[in-house]
């Protein structure tokens, strides 16, 4: 039982999103399953407005299908996992960190906001890059001699 309702457009801006859920988001949690739902909700809200989760979770999918359909060992399986997962936990960071940035300077422009902005979207770039290493150092091999088996 969700409503949205839509703040008056601005450039630049997404329509804020409310619900009769998040309105008393304030206080704590009365239960575990409400916690989780509310950690869901971001997921969701990621997933529905950046791009940018989407083609990580893509890419995540991807790399796992791959090492399983290679037959990697359950470890290097596991460690495609974790690197794909931290990209995904810092996307939700840097989703978090410019949702508070923009709330605090309003739509201005602000340098430290700049630098904020910035930081948080570096560091999904380098876990990205990192997550890209790996899978490249884990699947390749694999995948090479798979290529070169059939010709």
């Amino acid at each position: 039982m969700s409503q949205q309702v839509s703040s008056p457009s601005t450039p630049n801006s997404l329509p804020t999103l409310i619900t009769k859920e998040r309105e008393l988001s304030w206080q704590v949690a009365s239960n575990l399953f409400v916690s989780f739902k509310y950690a869901w909700a971001g997921i969701s809200y990621s997933f529905h407005t950046q791009r940018n989760f989407r083609i990580h979770l893509s890419v995540c999918a991807l790399a796992i299908a791959l090492s399983i359909f290679l037959r990697l060992q359950a470890v290097e399986i596991a460690i495609i996992g974790i690197t794909s997962g931290l990209v995904l936990a810092l996307e939700l960071l840097n989703t978090a960190v410019e949702s508070v940035v923009d709330l605090t300077v309003k739509q201005t422009y602000h340098e430290l906001a700049k630098i904020a902005k910035d930081c948080a979207a570096g560091a999904v770039l380098v876990s990205a890059l990192v997550a890209l290493l790996v899978a490249g150092t884990l699947l390749l091999p694999p995948l090479v001699i798979l290529i070169m088996s059939n010709f």
